[in-house]
């Protein structure tokens, strides 16, 4: 009972931005995926926005998993700097421990799902290349590869194989981050040296992804490609101590950088590989580096959705995608008539959200916390945070 009382009393307040930057970066992701299923842009949303800006709403929704890395960096840093005063002296068994808790038990879930799925020949769930089914032993390598972080590399080496699985590439390029970040933290030591290897992965990005232009395997879902995302939101989390603006300079700021972001998005990937990327991250930290301390912030009550989405974005990732899988193979797009895809896109949006919260409120949360507590000790004047 003491130590659940200091894991409490040290947790941090949520930070509304955040939630909702993450809550907009997972909304994208679910409108790419329902629309590359049932084609949003052959929808009566159509009708009324015109089918050329809900092409450029949903094609470019991987840009929600950049939003996504850049705010890892962010808050990865910022946590480890609040729990041990300073990356120097990050406690690595304790980092490692903390993902673990919060990484695997979902994930874990996921694929329990999927696996027999995929095996009982459910056609969503199953494994194949160009149509044609690969063995069930496979299995064994792409659940493998999921759960030992190179599951974007084997992508890259058989092609889009498993139409649940196949998002699960951006784990393998975080948990990466989460197994270099405490290594580089302690044997690196001064800030300095570590935002030097920070502006080396920035640079490298967009020199990788325009290497690799002409396939998305790889500029998209490679560890080079995306980790340049990361290094900003690891760069912004040690600036921000050292950054004071005034309320309208942050609001200018802001109003800026938010704007960057829209339009990076709405111009869209195709013919941006090598700097889109970048672009989206960047604006990312600068909405980050000018959030206002959640004592002096009031959060828009109309953006309270978004901000449960944010909350839950991490099993909305895992099981929106299963979900997606059972309705497809129940109602191909084919047989979905051109006005019923918004209820289509409501229900799927409502199933995955109720899934999200039942997941994390009776199985990922009580596991994260029953794993911190028991297994990783806690100093009182530490502070802790089970995101």
């Amino acid at each position: 009972m003491q130590i659940e009382r200091l894991h409490a009393a040290a947790a941090p307040a949520r930070d509304a931005r955040i939630d909702l930057l993450r809550g907009i970066a997972i909304l994208i992701v679910l409108l790419l995926h329902f629309s590359l299923t049932y084609r949003l842009t052959q929808s009566s949303i159509a009708d009324f926005v015109t089918p050329t800006f809900v092409r450029a709403l949903i094609v470019n929704g991987n840009y929600g998993v950049t939003m996504f890395f850049a705010i890892s960096g962010f808050l990865i840093t910022s946590n480890t700097i609040r729990r041990d005063g300073s990356l120097a002296r990050i406690n690595i068994t304790r980092f490692y421990l903390y993902r673990f808790a919060r990484i695997m038990p979902s994930i874990a879930l996921a694929l329990a799902v999927i696996a027999p799925l995929g095996l009982s020949g459910v056609p969503s769930f199953a494994n194949s290349v160009h149509g044609q089914p690969l063995p069930p032993s496979f299995f064994i390598v792409a659940v493998g590869s999921v759960l030992t972080f190179w599951h974007n590399v084997l992508m890259q080496s058989v092609g889009y194989f498993n139409y649940c699985m196949n998002i699960y590439w951006s784990l393998s390029v975080e948990e990466v981050f989460y197994l270099v970040f405490p290594l580089a933290a302690a044997v690196l030591g001064r800030t300095r040296w570590f935002v030097a290897l920070c502006a080396l992965a920035v640079v490298a990005g967009p020199i990788y992804r325009g290497m690799h232009a002409d396939n998305e395997l790889y500029f998209m879902y490679g560890y080079i490609a995306c980790f340049d995302a990361i290094a900003l939101g690891c760069i912004a989390a040690l600036l921000k101590p050292a950054i004071v603006l005034s309320r309208t300079a942050a609001r200018t700021v802001t109003l800026i950088a938010a704007s960057a972001l829209a339009a990076t998005y709405l111009i869209g990937i195709d013919g941006h590989e090598a700097f889109g990327f970048t672009a989206i991250a960047l604006a990312t930290t600068l909405l980050l580096l000018t959030a206002p301390d959640s004592a002096d912030s009031r959060p828009i009550r109309l953006l309270a959705p978004l901000r449960w989405m944010g909350r839950h974005s991490y099993e909305l990732y895992l099981f929106h995608i299963i979900v997606l899988a059972a309705m497809r193979d129940l109602v191909p797009r084919d047989a979905l008539a051109y006005a019923v895809k918004p209820l289509w896109l409501a229900l799927f949006v409502a199933l995955s959200c109720a899934i999200a919260a039942l997941v994390s409120r009776l199985f990922a949360e009580p596991l994260n916390k029953a794993l911190r507590l028991n297994f990783v000790p806690v100093r009182p004047i530490v502070a802790e945070s089970l995101s």
